[in-house]
């Protein structure tokens, strides 16, 4: 069987135009690679502290240094919020007032639940609860 000469050339053209398209790609596709690698993270929406540590060693240890590291941390998580919304996260106030409650000091504890409520209407059932339980 004998091949047409010209629709050899034809393929030729064809692989030449997609092996060229390909190597464009793929310089696009390192350059857009290399491009959004140098990009900055996107501001948090929160400030979280050292919470996970605090909270870890305390429920690890429940020793009182490591409870007062925690009440410390939840004080300095609510003066020094730097998140884009520049409110405590979510839970913070909860937790530190549950945290009080447990250590005898029923008011501040409650004030910091309503501080939560305040803030994040959507817990208000389950903090309800829990002011409900107090003594």
């Amino acid at each position: 069987m004998i091949r047409n000469p010209h629709s050899i050339s034809v393929y030729l053209l064809l692989y030449k135009q997609y092996h060229m398209n390909f190597k464009t790609l793929i310089t696009a596709f390192a350059a857009l690679l290399l491009i959004t690698s140098c990009t900055t993270q996107a501001p948090k929406m929160y400030t979280w502290g050292d919470y996970s540590n605090a909270t870890y060693n305390f429920i690890k240890s429940h020793s009182d240094a490591d409870r007062d590291a925690l009440i410390k941390t939840y004080e300095n998580i609510i003066k020094k919020q730097k998140g884009t919304r520049k409110v405590v996260p979510p839970g913070i106030y909860a937790d530190y007032g549950y945290l009080l409650i447990q250590i005898g000091q029923d008011q501040k504890g409650k004030e910091m639940l309503e501080k939560e409520v305040a803030l994040y209407p959507e817990s208000k059932v389950f903090i309800e609860r829990i002011i409900n339980n107090v003594h």
